[in-house]
């Protein structure tokens, strides 16, 4: 499946990778579910929905720190991924893709993250701010996110608030 083109106008991106010991349709019934976050992402109170499935999907992150952001799909291709758009409605979005993949019978997902802050425009400003503030912020971010899914994947227990840790910016 190929990333949509909405990546190409971002410098960087962030990326992780976790892998899972169930099959490819179990991973993709989790994360295409209604709500899917509520069950495995220790940053989210909640996870409702506004149009789903397929493109065009569109849902909502309540953070536990009041933050809120939305989410719109724009590329969905069944027991592979997805890509969308994340923001604060009507502010700058930043893309994200989901995929996953098998490697050597072992199931992988990988999610990348391309944001806006500090990552459109000259790569010599924004290098700096961007390697030192946002992709560590990121990288922990996502490892909290992969951890919640696989710990979901495995004993089907929802993820608690903060299960592996607090974020500056998506906790409290």
């Amino acid at each position: 499946m190929k990333l949509h083109d909405e990546h190409k106008r971002f410098n960087w991106h962030v990326g992780k990778t976790q892998k899972f010991k169930c099959t490819r349709s179990e991973l993709w019934d989790i994360i295409s579910m209604p709500s899917n976050l509520e069950l495995f992402h220790p940053f989210c109170a909640k996870n409702p929905i506004t149009n789903w499935p397929g493109i065009d999907s569109a849902d909502t992150i309540l953070y536990h720190n009041g933050l809120k952001l939305e989410r719109n799909f724009i590329n969905w291709e069944e027991n592979i991924g997805y890509d969308l758009l994340i923001g604060i409605k009507d502010k700058e979005q930043s893309f994200v893709s989901w995929r996953i993949k098998e490697k050597d019978n072992v199931l992988e997902l990988t999610i990348a993250v391309y944001p806006y802050l500090n990552n459109c425009g000259s790569k010599l400003t924004n290098f700096l701010p961007f390697f030192i503030i946002v992709k560590p912020s990121l990288s922990n971010y996502l490892d909290s996110v992969l951890k919640g899914l696989e710990f979901y994947t495995r004993t089907n227990k929802k993820v608690k608030k903060n299960q592996f840790g607090t974020h500056n910016f998506f906790s409290n």
